[in-house]
């Protein structure tokens, strides 16, 4: 008798065991493959809703929307990744872009892109110091440098657009390479580059590890100093990158440019599931936030939906696309 309750018993908790396992393993594919299902279903409700959604005209145009918010995001991954933030990111973008705009009238555009993409890295590289070295919390930092490369960009500018551009200059923006806009192609190089970085290299280990336990991290040797540094100064460099294509773009530097461009490249690192508690982040999920940003904002744009009710269903989206990941973490 008790050998017949021993086995119901045995068999009622190996039936639990494989519904929990069975749960966990659902949970594990929606974690993964959740953002890749909610872009297909914002796609298929647009399609649904406007015809001219689903055009290769209006999918090039989201893609090279898309392209500029999506080189910041990048960058924001690999800060977000250490614990940190970075709200300087449309502020250096307007300043590199005035910066390289300035020298992007003549014949030498390889020299406005280098002094652009410098100028980006160095103001990285003081973000980086002051968090790593001087110990002062991220926002604080960057938010001070957000104020503070605004005005330098007006002071640089006297606050007027720097136009002129020549049209080698201007085609990093508004060109094209066998049918695919040239700033897609920049930020598909970016990505590539990124995740060989994160995923292949020992610099990459060392991000997430640093984000992942920081006391952990400097206990096995190493140094955070340097890592933190690199990822501000790298998030620098891509805002220098990013200011050079809308500036090209756009065909002129905008002191103005780039207003609000950090939280747009918050919102897709975190709706791509990079825990803003550091230690975890995958690029790919960040572009296909990225992604899910631009469609929204084209779909909303070719319905006739008002920029002030997108602004608010941004926010909304950022909200809860952080309840998600607190959700994660638990």
């Amino acid at each position: 008798m008790s050998n017949n309750v021993t086995a119901n018993m045995q068999t009622e908790d190996l039936s639990v065991q494989m519904k929990i396992s069975k749960k966990n393993r659902v949970k594990d594919f929606f974690a993964e493959f959740g953002i890749i299902i909610a872009l297909i279903v914002l796609c298929a409700v647009l399609t649904v809703l406007n015809d001219r959604f689903l055009t290769s005209v209006n999918i090039l145009n989201i893609l090279r929307q898309i392209s500029i918010i999506g080189i910041l995001a990048i960058g924001m991954t690999f800060v977000v990744i250490t614990a940190g933030i970075d709200l300087s990111v449309g502020s250096v973008l307007a300043f590199t872009g005035v910066v390289a705009a300035s020298f992007g009238t003549g014949q030498n555009i390889l020299l406005s892109i280098v002094l652009g993409l410098i100028a980006g890295a160095i103001l990285g590289f003081i973000n980086g110091t002051a968090v790593a070295r001087w110990k002062i919390a991220p926002f604080i930092v960057t938010l001070g440098m957000m104020t503070a490369a605004r005005g330098l960009t007006y002071i640089y500018s006297d606050g007027k657009p720097v136009s002129g551009l020549s049209s080698e200059f201007m085609a990093i923006g508004q060109g094209s390479f066998i049918g695919i806009p040239i700033p897609v192609w920049i930020l598909l190089g970016v990505f590539l580059i990124s995740q060989f970085i994160l995923n292949q290299t020992r610099i990459g280990r060392y991000i997430y590890a640093v984000g992942g336990n920081q006391k952990a991290a400097t206990f096995s040797g190493i140094n955070v100093v340097r890592v933190k540094a690199f990822v501000y100064t790298f998030s620098g460099l891509l805002c220098g990158l990013a200011g050079i294509v809308l500036t090209a773009r756009v065909s002129a530097g905008l002191p103005q440019a780039g207003a609000a461009y950090e939280l747009d490249a918050i919102a897709a690192v975190v709706i791509g599931g990079t825990s803003l508690a550091g230690g975890r982040g995958k690029l790919w999920g960040t572009v296909i936030g990225v992604l899910i940003i631009g469609v929204l904002s084209n779909g909303l744009d070719l319905m006739g939906v008002s920029s002030y009710y997108q602004q608010i269903i941004k926010g909304i989206i950022i909200v809860l696309a952080v309840l998600l990941d607190k959700k994660r973490s638990e």
